[in-house]
């Protein structure tokens, strides 16, 4: 279900690193990720994640007039929502969010778990700064399917990232959450590695508020034996990530590939 809604701001300031501005044209999201403690930030209360989204139909021309007025800085494209989610398809909101932000040349990143950033080559490819980052937490589609079942396939994405890198267009890497004993496999670095993005932000599971339940749930259908091991590492807070990370980013290193790991939060 989608509810088309109408704000007072567009422009917010960002709490990540790198980014001066956060700007998401919806509210929830299509992808349903099991794992995504967006809700927790944004305090969800529309129900089940991923059933219900609020477009933010007036988005553009609020953030034509603040354009206007805001000192230039790098506005992140997606912090809390996809910005080329299902809904983007009808609504072009993002669409129209860059041809504003390409107007005043303000310097953009995205992150998305979606190839409909293609559709948007063109304006892409006129900006004076800006970078893509695509989300990959498996190369196993059958898992990313439970997982992600809303966002594109793990080829497509694979695919958009190396569109996107022939196009000049430079791109980076969210291979998170790594789900232990699920997706920690060193094949996806090698398969990311082949498209050649500038660079691997890894990241571990977070358990925001809600998380953990829809999380157990998703264990319990796909290996009910994990739990134990889920309880241990995320209750008993027991060590699992530092081996992990150091094996990733030895594979990257082997690569030639630059890889950090996301130390936010």
């Amino acid at each position: 279900m989608i509810k088309e809604i109408k704000v007072k701001t567009a422009l917010s300031p960002s709490q990540l690193p790198g980014l001066d501005y956060a700007l998401n044209p919806y509210r929830g999201c299509g992808h349903a990720c099991i794992y995504c403690y967006a809700p927790s930030v944004i305090h969800w209360d529309k129900g089940k994640w991923g059933d219900a989204i609020e477009a933010k139909v007036n988005l553009p021309r609020i953030l034509s007039k603040e354009l206007r007025i805001k000192k230039k800085g790098i506005v992140g494209l997606g912090t809390v929502t996809d910005p080329y989610q299902p809904a983007e398809k009808k609504y072009e909101i993002t669409r129209r969010c860059l041809e504003l932000l390409l107007m005043h040349d303000f310097p953009v990143c995205i992150q998305t778990k979606s190839s409909l950033v293609l559709r948007d080559m063109d304006l892409l490819k006129r900006f004076s700064n800006i970078e893509v980052g695509i989300t990959l937490t498996t190369l196993d589609d059958s898992v990313r399917e439970k997982m992600e079942p809303g966002a594109s396939s793990v080829q497509e994405r694979l695919r958009t990232l190396e569109e996107l890198g022939k196009n000049g267009i430079n791109t980076w890497v969210f291979l998170g959450p790594v789900m232990p004993y699920i997706t920690e496999d060193e094949a996806l670095v090698d398969a990311i590695a082949a498209v050649k993005p500038k660079y691997v932000l890894v990241d571990r599971l977070r358990l925001k508020e809600g998380v953990w339940d829809c999380v157990t749930a998703f264990i319990r259908e796909f290996d009910l034996q994990l739990l134990p091991e889920y309880d241990r590492i995320f209750l008993k807070g027991e060590g699992y990530y530092a081996e992990v990370f150091e094996r990733m980013i030895r594979r990257c290193e082997e690569k030639k590939l630059r890889c950090e790991v996301n130390k936010i939060g």
